[in-house]
C-alpha cells in the first residue's frame, strides 16, 4: 500500500472518530438542555434518551418538549442531529467505499503489470527472431542480465 493511501484511510479513520466524538459532545449537550428546560425531564438519562430519540428525529413520543424554549431547543437538535448523524454515515460509507475502490485499482493494476509483461516477452521473441535472421542461426545475441529477464 502506496504513503499516500495509507494516509487517506488514516485521515478518513481520524474523520469517524472526530464525527463520533462530535456526535456524542452534541447528544450530551442536547441531553443537558432539555434537562434544564423541560420540567417533566427529571434526570439526565430522560434528557439524554429525549435528546436522542430528537437528534436521530425518531420521536418515540414518550416524551415530547412541552415548554416553548423546549420545542425551540428540539428543533436546533433537529438540525444539529441530522447534520452530525449524517457526518457519521458518510465518514463509514467513505472507509468502505474506499477499501473497496482500492481492492479494484490493485487487481486492475496485477491486471495491466501481467498483460505488459507478455507483451515484453512476445516482444524479445520477435528481437531474437529477427537477429537470428539477420546475423544467421548460428549468431545469438548476447546474454545479459536484461535479456534474461523475462
Amino acid at each position: 500500500m502506496t504513503r499516500s493511501r495509507q494516509r487517506r484511510r488514516h485521515i478518513m479513520r481520524r474523520g469517524l472518530w472526530y464525527s463520533l466524538a462530535l456526535c456524542l459532545v452534541i447528544m450530551l449537550f442536547g441531553g443537558v438542555g432539555f434537562w434544564m428546560l423541560e420540567p417533566q425531564v427529571i434526570t439526565l438519562q430522560d434528557g439524554l434518551w429525549l435528546a436522542f430519540t430528537t437528534a436521530a428525529t425518531v420521536g418515540y413520543g414518550d416524551m415530547v418538549p412541552q415548554t416553548h424554549a423546549g420545542r425551540v431547543f428540539a428543533a436546533l437538535m433537529v438540525l444539529l442531529g441530522l447534520s452530525v448523524l449524517s457526518l457519521v454515515t458518510a465518514s463509514l460509507a467513505a472507509i468502505f467505499v474506499e477499501q473497496e475502490v482500492e481492492d479494484e485499482v490493485q487487481t486492475e493494476e496485477r491486471k495491466i503489470e501481467h498483460e505488459l509483461m507478455r507483451e515484453i516477452r512476445a516482444l524479445r521473441e520477435q528481437v531474437r527472431a529477427l537477429d537470428q535472421r539477420l546475423n544467421g542461426p548460428a549468431h545469438t545475441t548476447e546474454q545479459t542480465p536484461e535479456n534474461n529477464r523475462p
